[in-house]
C-alpha cells in the first residue's frame, strides 16, 4: 500500500435499520485529494440491492422516521461549513434542509411518534450573536472557565450546544429545550415521547473536575432534572419499556471501563457488563447501544478485538461477534443485527450477524496488503498482545516500532493504513498493547497510574521488541526506528532518553511537558492528575514524568511532527521539545501542519495525510536504510 492509496479506501460509517428491519442506510466516506475533502453519501440496502441513496458529497448520520417513510440526516453545504438537518422521503423525492443554525447541528433523533426531531444544535452566546466571522477573529475573548476550546471543535466560549426541537417539515419555529449557560449533547427520547435524556456538565469546577452529568428534560414543561449521580457517562439510551441505560461508570477515577449500566428508580446504576472486566467503548472508536426488544447490543473490547455482545435485562451476556476484527457501528431491528467492521485486509464492509458473506462490496481493489503476525509475550507476568508485519522477501529489514496513543486504547485486528504503508515501504512493523492499554481489564488499564507511568509500559514495549527480534530473524537490531503519536509520542520521546538502541525517532503530537500541558491542553485540568496522581502545584512530580526533563540525554535523530491547531497536545509541546534537541546538538527537524488538530493522521485533510506519510517515509529512509 502506498500513501496515494488512501484515495482508494471506501469506509462505511454509521448505519441504521428502518423500524421493520427490512431496509438499511449507511454512510460511505471516500478521501478525495483533488477536493482535499472526504466525500460522504448515504447508501441504502434493500434486500440484496445496495445502492447510493443521497448525492452527497457531505451527508452523514442517517436516521429513519418511526414509520420508515422518511429519513433525517446531516448535510453540510460545503467543506468546512456547519452541517444542517435534511429530511428526505425514502421512496422518492428531494432532500429538504430544514435548519439554519449558525454553527450547525451535531446530532439528530426522531421522536417516537415522528412529529419532532431532537437535535444538538450549536448557537452563539448572546454577546456574540451579532459577530460575523471577521469580528470573531478580531474581538478579544473574555475567558471565565475551561475548556474554552476543544480539539477538533475549536472555540467553545462564544457558543453553546443545546437540545432543540424541530418540526421535520421545517414549517414550525425551532424550540430550545435546554436554554442556559451550559452545554448539552446526545439527546435520547423516552419511548412515550415525554422526555429527552442528555449529557451535560453542571459542576461549578467543570474542566477541573472529572466526569459529567446525566439529565432529563420534560418536553412539555421544559423542566430539567438530574437523574444520575455524576460519573464518566456517555450515550444515554432508553430500553423500549422506558428504562434508561448508560455507557460508562459512576467512578470519577479515570481511566475506567465503559460498561452498560441500567439506571434504577432511585438514581443509582447497576452495571450489566462490569463482571466481564472489559469495556464496551474503545477510545476513539464506536460508542453505541442498540435494542432488539429488551435486549441490548453493545460492543466489547478484548485483546485487540472489538466484537459484539447481546445483554439481557438481567445482565446475561451472549457473544454475537468474536472474530478478529474491529466493529465500527451496529444497529438492530426486526430480528436482525447489522454492523460495519474492518479487518486487517479490508478498510470496512457492512455485515449481518448470522450471515457468512458481507452485505456490501465497497473495497474490491487489490491494495497488496501485508498480513500481520499476532503473538502474545509475557512481560512481568503480564500477557502482552504484539503484532509484526514483515515485507515480502527473505532479506533483513529495518524494525519500525509503532506506539499507540491514549494510553487507554489498543492496537487490534482492524485495518490500519499506517502499518500497511510502512510494511510496503520495506519496514518490519512492530506494535503492541503495553500495560495502560485497554482490552485487558481494569488492573491492566490502570497499571500506569502514578509510579507506573513510563515504567511498566516501557518494560512491556521493550519485551515486545525483544520477542519480535527473537521470533523474526529478518528484523535487523542494528536498524531500529521508533515512532508514535500523542501518548505514543510521549513514549517515543521518553524511551529515546532512556536507551540508545534507536537509530531514528518520530515524536508526533507528543505530550512532552506535563507542567505546560496542564495549562494549555483542552484536558489539562484533569489528565495530569488522573495519570500522575500529582495535584497542582506539584511541579516536581509533573516534571519528573515529562520527556522534556530528559531531552538533554537524547542522541537519536528525531523528527518532531505537530499540528498547529492541536488543542489536545498543543504545539508548544513540540516546540519546547524541538528546541531542547537543538540545544543538545541532536539531529532534529520539526514539521508543522497548518490548520490541523490532534487527529491529523486519522481524519486530517486527505492531502495532509498523504504528505505526512511521505514525510515519515523520507525521514525513516534517511536513517534506517
Amino acid at each position: 500500500m502506498k500513501p496515494a492509496d488512501l484515495t482508494r479506501l471506501r469506509q462505511p460509517g454509521s448505519l441504521a435499520l428502518d423500524p421493520s428491519g427490512s431496509r438499511m442506510a449507511f454512510v460511505v466516506s471516500i478521501p478525495d485529494v483533488e477536493e482535499d475533502a472526504y466525500l460522504r453519501s448515504i447508501w441504502i440496502v434493500d434486500g440484496e440491492d445496495v445502492r447510493q441513496f443521497t448525492s452527497g458529497p457531505r451527508d452523514s448520520m442517517p436516521k429513519w422516521s418511526p414509520d420508515g417513510k422518511r429519513m433525517a440526516f446531516l448535510r453540510s453545504p460545503e467543506d468546512g461549513k456547519p452541517a444542517q438537518v435534511a429530511v428526505i422521503p425514502v421512496d422518492g423525492g428531494e432532500a429538504k434542509v430544514i435548519t439554519e443554525f449558525e454553527f450547525g447541528v451535531e446530532a439528530v433523533e426522531w421522536s417516537p411518534d415522528g412529529s419532532w426531531l431532537a437535535l444538538t444544535a450549536v448557537t452563539p452566546t448572546s454577546d456574540w450573536e451579532d459577530a460575523d466571522e471577521e469580528e470573531r477573529k478580531r474581538r478579544p475573548r473574555r475567558i471565565t472557565n475551561v475548556p474554552y476550546r476543544f480539539d477538533n471543535i475549536g472555540w467553545r466560549d462564544d457558543r453553546r450546544r443545546h437540545i432543540w426541537l424541530v418540526d421535520p417539515s421545517g414549517s414550525a419555529e425551532a424550540r430550545c429545550l435546554t436554554p442556559g449557560e451550559f452545554d448539552e449533547t446526545l439527546p435520547s427520547w423516552s419511548p412515550d415521547g415525554r422526555k429527552v435524556a442528555y449529557l451535560t456538565d453542571r459542576d461549578p469546577a467543570r474542566g477541573l473536575m472529572s466526569g459529567n452529568d446525566v439529565m432529563v428534560v420534560d418536553v412539555a414543561s421544559g423542566d430539567q432534572e438530574m437523574v444520575v449521580s455524576r460519573g464518566f457517562w456517555m450515550l444515554p439510551s432508553y430500553r423500549p419499556d422506558g428504562v434508561l441505560h448508560l455507557l460508562g461508570d459512576p467512578s470519577l477515577d479515570f481511566p475506567l471501563l465503559y460498561t452498560l449500566h441500567r439506571v434504577e428508580d432511585d438514581g443509582s446504576t447497576t452495571s450489566l457488563t462490569g463482571h466481564l472486566d472489559r469495556s464496551s467503548v474503545s477510545s476513539g472508536g464506536p460508542a453505541f447501544v442498540c435494542w432488539e426488544g429488551t435486549t441490548a447490543i453493545v460492543a466489547l473490547e478484548d485483546s485487540g478485538k472489538l466484537g459484539l455482545v447481546s445483554v439481557s435485562p438481567e445482565g446475561a451476556v451472549s457473544t454475537l461477534i468474536e472474530e478478529q476484527l474491529t466493529v465500527t457501528s451496529a444497529d438492530a431491528a426486526g430480528g436482525r443485527v447489522v454492523y460495519t467492521a474492518t479487518s486487517w485486509d479490508n478498510p470496512g464492509e457492512v455485515y449481518e450477524v448470522g450471515r457468512d458473506s458481507p452485505i456490501s462490496n465497497l473495497n474490491t481493489e487489490d491494495l497488496d496488503l501485508v498480513e500481520p503476525h499476532h503473538l502474545r509475550v509475557i512481560s512481568d507476568s503480564n500477557e502482552i498482545d504484539v503484532w509484526v508485519l514483515l515485507p515480502e522477501g527473505d532479506g533483513p529489514v529495518p524494525l519500525l516500532l509503532n506506539i499507540h496513543g491514549g494510553p487507554a486504547t489498543q492496537y487490534g485486528f482492524g485495518f490500519f493504513d499506517e502499518f500497511q504503508v510502512y510494511a510496503s515501504a520495506g519496514y518490519g512493523v512492530v506494535a503492541c498493547n503495553p500495560r495502560g492499554s485497554s482490552g485487558r481489564g481494569l488492573d491492566f488499564l490502570r497499571a500506569v497510574i502514578g509510579d507506573g507511568w513510563g515504567v511498566v509500559d516501557m518494560a512491556d514495549i521493550r519485551a515486545a521488541v525483544d520477542a519480535a527480534l527473537e521470533r523474526f530473524p529478518r528484523l535487523d537490531p542494528g536498524r531500529m526506528g521508533i515512532m508514535g503519536g500523542s501518548y505514543g509520542g510521549f513514549m517515543t520521546a521518553w524511551m529515546i532518553a532512556h536507551e540508545d538502541r534507536w537509530r531514528s525517532a518520530i515524536a508526533e503530537r507528543a505530550l512532552t511537558n506535563f507542567a505546560s500541558f496542564a495549562g494549555t491542553s483542552d484536558i489539562g485540568g484533569t489528565f495530569p492528575y488522573l495519570y500522575t496522581r500529582a495535584q497542582y502545584p506539584d511541579w516536581e512530580t509533573w516534571w519528573a514524568k515529562s520527556p522534556l526533563a530528559y531531552a538533554h540525554r537524547v542522541t537519536t535523530p528525531t523528527l518532531v511532527l505537530h499540528s498547529e491547531n492541536d488543542f489536545r497536545c498543543p504545539i508548544e509541546q513540540g516546540e519546547q521539545y524541538f528546541m531542547a534537541l537543538l540545544r543538545n546538538g541532536t539531529p532534529a527537524e520539526m514539521v508543522r501542519f497548518p490548520g490541523e488538530g490532534h487527529e491529523l493522521s486519522r481524519s486530517g485533510k486527505p492531502r495532509h495525510r498523504m504528505e505526512r506519510f511521505e514525510i515519515v517515509l523520507d525521514w525513516q529512509a534517511r536513517h534506517l536504510t
